[in-house]
């Protein structure tokens, strides 16, 4: 089960994290990080990350998200991070998640989509709701 972790990073500055590891429909497994940097209120983004070496991740290349009849295009951010950005291994990518979690009313499970990479991710609710309460958490002392 997943949960929210708040630290500073290696700058300082605040952050808190949902980290969960899925599988997709194909049985490869990915690590699923929501975060916000900096205090409440601050941007949300949602880092997938593969095995490095077994997939590769062209940018941009933007994240559907289904729920039901309710579709989100996610933009890819992973570009704006000097981290990942310089990362020859290309086997992680970040998405803007604020259109995604300011539309979601309750805590439903979701289907990722990433073209050319797994057809379908599925995000259970429990997941759903840490993502949910990103937000608002309390920052780290």
């Amino acid at each position: 089960m997943a949960q929210l972790h708040a630290h500073p990073d290696q700058n300082g500055i605040p952050v808190v994290r949902s980290l969960e590891s899925l599988r997709d429909l194909d049985g490869q497994s990915w690590q699923v990080v929501a975060y916000r940097q900096g205090p409440v209120g601050g941007p949300l983004i949602l880092r997938l990350v593969g095995y490095p070496g077994k997939v590769r991740l062209d940018h941009p290349t933007s994240l559907q998200v289904v729920s039901g009849r309710l579709s989100w295009q996610l933009t890819d951010v992973t570009l704006a991070s000097s981290a990942l950005a310089g990362d020859g291994r290309a086997a992680a990518a970040e998405f803007d998640l604020e259109p995604l979690l300011a539309d979601l009313q309750q805590n439903r499970p979701l289907r990722l989509q990433l073209r050319g990479v797994f057809t379908e991710l599925p995000v259970p609710p429990y997941v759903v709701a840490e993502w949910r309460s990103l937000s608002d958490a309390a920052e780290p002392a």
